[in-house]
């Protein structure tokens, strides 16, 4: 049986990235983490490019544990210009060492990257009702909003609608079209 999912899920990746991961909420430190870095990571390319190099990212980015990203020196950012595994930017590797020690300065004040994230919805999942891909849009207030807020944490790479792209994919909201079996209340 064939179900009917929203119009960017097409091939098995992407089916596989929509169905089982993109708008469920996650709330765990780790997994917003990665996820804020590869929205930025995606910047400019498609998310499929980031999904076939997720593993390589988590390779070379020590599992994204924050304490050990944050120590990472210049040899560590020429090693990861050198990894095919991952996308080869200078700008997009310092974002993701300066965003782990941005995480772990707002641990230090005693705040939370989910803590953060959550807020900007009230803690609950916001639920569109788009009637096609077409009217979902590339970034909202909330997220202008949050990337305001990201930023003046330290944050980097975390414009608008790469904002927008995580709160997608970490389930804030929900921008399942109407037709698709995974829209929220459906099973």
């Amino acid at each position: 049986m064939s179900r009917e999912r929203c119009g960017w899920a097409r091939g098995a990746e992407y089916e596989r990235y929509h169905d089982e991961e993109w708008g469920i909420p996650k709330r765990g430190e780790r997994e917003l983490f990665e996820l804020l870095n590869l929205e930025g990571a995606q910047a400019g390319l498609s998310w499929i490019t980031i999904l076939r190099k997720r593993e390589g990212y988590r390779r070379a980015f020590a599992a994204w544990d924050p304490a050990v990203i944050a120590a990472f020196g210049e040899a560590d950012v020429a090693r990861l210009l050198a990894d095919g595994d991952i996308v080869r930017n200078r700008l997009k590797v310092s974002a993701a060492i300066a965003n782990a020690r941005a995480l772990l300065a707002l641990h230090a004040a005693g705040g939370t990257l989910s803590g953060v994230l959550w807020a900007s919805v009230g803690g609950v999942p916001q639920v569109n009702h788009p009637s096609s891909v077409a009217d979902v849009p590339a970034s909202t207030p909330v997220s202008a909003a949050l990337a305001t807020e990201l930023k003046r944490l330290g944050f980097r790479f975390v414009g608008p609608t790469i904002v927008y792209a995580l709160m997608q994919s970490a389930g804030l909201v929900d921008d399942h079209v109407a037709t698709c079996f995974r829209r929220a209340g459906d099973p």
